[in-house]
């Protein structure tokens, strides 16, 4: 099955079992970045002791995943999906032992080498999703794809929650405060590399190559390309992206200031740590908890309907950040649907950059948006941090808002037949 063209029955035997491998994947790798987004900020304001540091955490991450999603773009084109993503898997596992090393030296730029690295492993993640497209049915293809992104939501839920277990589990074996839970990571991570090299077979990419070269062969069809849609599709993932991480990122740090100044409600780290794990869960949720409901519905209504859908919900969440920001309850409605938001249009932006793409053209196109996506999020996650230290938790709401009305503006493009 490995060396010709899959017919239709194998080809949707094999987009099956893609799938559910994937899945499984992406809960594994969720536990990395779950627990990496809640304890990336706080290690780093603690070890740098600058608050307005803290945001170089998160963009270390995505920056590490956009150095990373071309390369492993090409070089899932070339070998395949299987190799560029156990490729990614090495990257985080390097990458969380130098974290515990850099925070037991506490050493700030050795600390962000390592989460780079976690990053680095991260853009397999993302890849995974357009992997969910390879081998699926046009009329499903938001579908599949939005089921990888769903099972994200264990691994990403369960990561923040492995904060309060992971400090228990750290301290008794001697590892430094904020950084027990990614033993756990590390694990999880060893497992996803062994699934994927034992279970992604035949590889989904190279078989879609094959059926599409056949395809051309025999029915010599030229396949449609629209790269302006492409364009509009790659903007909307990307901005949509940095909406939600540049609040998200600066979260965490805004909880640790509400709960210090709540007469000491809060005041240990051990309960800092609860309540940024407990708000970043539910966001983590609502980032992919329904997020086959937005494929169903991306094949349903259009691709470009449920994007628009996406950019009222962050607006939603943008509003809360502005206007109830100030209250526990506030900052978890806001995160809530700031994951739903971003849910919508990654989910039906990526649907819409891989149709728009002919064959020959769309991993290449994947990587671009992932690259730009990690890119445009890390310098927002670094202004992020300057906009919160000056202007508060309600003016990073209102600087954010600029790009959903640029979505929402530019999206007749979407509309393009060119």
């Amino acid at each position: 099955m490995t060396d010709i063209a899959l017919t239709a029955r194998q080809q949707a035997t094999v987009q099956r079992r893609t799938v559910l491998v994937l899945s499984f994947g992406q809960v594994l790798g969720g536990i990395a970045f779950g627990a990496t987004v809640s304890l990336g900020a706080l290690l780093a304001a603690d070890i740098s002791g600058n608050d307005a540091l803290s945001g170089l955490a998160t963009a270390s991450v995505t920056l590490g995943a956009a150095a990373c999603a071309i390369p492993l773009a090409r070089l899932a084109a070339r070998v395949g999906r299987r190799r560029a993503l156990t490729l990614g898997n090495l990257f985080a596992l390097v990458g969380i032992a130098v974290v515990i090393l850099a925070a037991s030296l506490r050493i700030f730029p050795l600390l962000l080498v390592g989460i780079l690295m976690i990053g680095a492993g991260n853009a397999g993640n993302l890849q995974s999703r357009f992997a969910a497209t390879d081998l699926a049915a046009p009329q499903h293809r938001g579908r599949d794809l939005s089921i990888v992104v769903w099972s994200t939501t264990i691994g990403g839920v369960a990561g923040p929650l492995l904060l309060g277990p992971g400090e228990i589990v750290g301290q008794a074996v001697g590892m430094p405060p904020q950084t027990g839970s990614y033993l756990f990571s590390f694990v999880a991570q060893c497992a996803a590399l062994v699934l994927y090299v034992v279970a992604l077979r035949p590889d989904p990419l190279l078989a879609a190559q094959r059926l599409a070269k056949a395809s051309a062969a025999t029915a010599g069809a030229v396949a449609v390309d629209r790269p302006r849609v492409a364009r509009y599709a790659i903007f909307a993932i990307a901005g949509s992206h940095v909406v939600m991480a540049s609040v998200m990122a600066m979260t965490p740090v805004h909880l640790s200031h509400m709960a210090h100044g709540a007469g000491g409600m809060a005041a240990t780290p051990a309960d800092v740590s609860a309540l940024v794990g407990i708000t970043i869960a539910l966001h983590v949720g609502g980032m992919y908890a329904l997020s086959p409901v937005f494929g169903v519905l991306a094949d349903r209504w259009g691709r470009l309907q449920v994007v628009l859908l996406g950019q009222v919900l962050l607006a939603g969440a943008l509003a809360f950040a502005v206007f109830t920001g100030t209250e526990a309850w506030g900052v978890m409605v806001a995160l809530i649907l700031l994951g739903l938001g971003w849910s919508a249009a990654t989910v039906a932006g990526a649907a819409l950059l891989t149709e728009a793409s002919a064959p020959e053209l769309r991993t290449r196109r994947q990587g671009r948006s992932d690259s730009l996506m990690s890119l445009s999020a890390a310098a927002g996650s670094v202004l992020a941090g300057v906009v919160l230290a000056n202007f508060q938790y309600a003016g990073l709401g209102v600087a954010a808002f600029i790009l959903v009305i640029a979505i929402v503006a530019l999206s007749p493009l979407a509309r393009s037949r060119a």
